[in-house]
């Protein structure tokens, strides 16, 4: 089921779909988003549950928070959370939503392409007849990625600002955990909300 935490103003009929962990919210991420304009809307999707990985770090109600703060002034992003992980879940719990003549685009970067494409999905719908439902932008990410051919025309560059390789959520945590500076990878207001809440402190 999908749930709305912030609605965009710009509803249309090619949505972009940001599914991440958030764990937190990076300057990257709204990037992301933005390079992504020539959408109707961008969706912020986090998932209750992941496919290849547990909840650590910050629960589920802090990322939506964080979400939140970092997207209050972004009338064309919408924030949302699904029960399916997998990105044919998603797609199939955003189309009564958005309606049949609705375009999906996933967002994610190269490492994460890498992953999705190559997942084991034995007993499922195969990835290629999964991108019947929707396509994929992708970011380069310590390089460009490269679709396999018969995906091509289903899997897109999506190019970023320069500048923003080394801006990851594991690198805020880990500099976090290393003392080190770490408030420029994130929005302030997430950066705020880190603080006040000691998100990711190492110390009891």
């Amino acid at each position: 089921m999908l749930d709305f935490w912030k609605t965009s103003a710009r509803l249309g009929d090619r949505l972009g779909i940001l599914s991440a962990a958030f764990n937190p919210p990076t300057l990257a991420h709204l990037e992301m988003a933005r390079s992504a304009a020539p959408l109707d809307e961008v969706l912020f999707l986090l998932p209750r549950a992941f496919p290849h990985k547990p909840y650590t770090g910050a629960g589920f109600e802090d990322r939506l928070d964080m979400l939140s703060a970092a997207l209050a002034d972004q009338p064309q992003f919408s924030i949302g959370s699904t029960d399916g992980g997998l990105f044919i879940e998603i797609a199939r719990e955003c189309r009564p939503v958005y309606g049949p003549a609705a375009d999906f685009f996933f967002l994610c970067g190269r490492d994460a392409a890498e992953r999705i494409v190559n997942w084991d999905y034995s007993g499922d719908i195969p990835f290629g007849e999964q991108l019947r439902e929707f396509q994929m932008l992708v970011a380069p990410r310590s390089g460009p990625y490269l679709p396999p051919p018969a995906l091509a025309d289903r899997i897109h560059r999506l190019d970023l600002p320069r500048g923003l390789e080394a801006c990851s959520s594991s690198a805020v945590r880990d500099s976090i955990a290393q003392g080190r500076d770490w408030r420029h990878l994130v929005p302030v207001p997430v950066a705020e909300l880190i603080h006040r809440r000691h998100l990711y402190d190492p110390r009891p």
